[in-house]
């Protein structure tokens, strides 16, 4: 995978990487690292949704469709209520 990374950033990993006499790609992967390590479940969940695309409306309508068409009829007694079905 390849990342695009503005410039400044690229000076500034280069700069950490050679303190530490590391590779920028080492200094960049433990980065990336530590930030998943401080989120937990619910904050990398997020995170990751946040960054998908919006959903389309015609996928909304599709979607909307569908939930309509598994929803049952409404029935104005109880399972067991002991009354046959009508």
């Amino acid at each position: 995978m390849t990342i695009q990374i503005p410039d400044d950033l690229v000076r500034g990993l280069e700069g950490i990487a050679a303190a530490q006499q590391k590779s920028v790609e080492q200094v960049a992967l433990e980065r990336l690292r530590s930030l998943f390590d401080r989120m937990s479940s619910p904050e990398v969940v997020l995170w990751a949704a946040r960054g998908l695309p919006h959903p389309s409306a015609a996928a909304i309508d599709d979607l909307e469709a569908a939930i309509a068409a598994g929803r049952l009829p409404v029935r104005d007694q109880g399972a067991f209520d002991g009354r046959p079905p009508r």
